[in-house]
């Protein structure tokens, strides 16, 4: 079992940044992936981004650019950094952990993010 625990959402003007964590605890696989999705009212949940422990990244095409996902092994935590935050990045951010090879997604509680115009 994996437990996710998230942080950092809140409500931001935009062009505002805000950064998002998450720690993980549990039965950590050494190879993993973990990354950030999120679901804004009425829609379906999406990729944000994700980062392999080995570091490489993988963006939605919505946030490259403005988005950095990042992480510290040693902690088992995953980050994200959100920067120039638009309206539309609204949503509950949740963050996600698998292994590798891939067994199952555990999911954290989710953390809200208001981005006002």
């Amino acid at each position: 079992q994996v437990q996710l625990v998230e942080s950092g959402g809140g409500l931001v003007q935009a062009g505002g940044s805000l950064r998002l964590s998450c720690a993980a605890s549990g039965n950590i696989f050494s190879r993993n992936v973990m990354g950030w999705y999120r679901q804004a009212p009425g829609k379906q949940r999406e990729l944000v981004a994700t980062i392999i422990s080995v570091g490489a990244t993988n963006y939605a095409d919505s946030v490259k650019g403005r988005f950095t996902i990042s992480r510290d092994n040693a902690k088992n935590k995953v980050y994200l950094q959100m920067n120039s935050l638009k309206p539309e990045d609204t949503g509950d951010y949740y963050c996600n952990y698998r292994s590798l090879p891939y067994s199952r997604d555990y999911w954290g509680q989710g953390t809200q993010v208001t981005v006002s115009s």
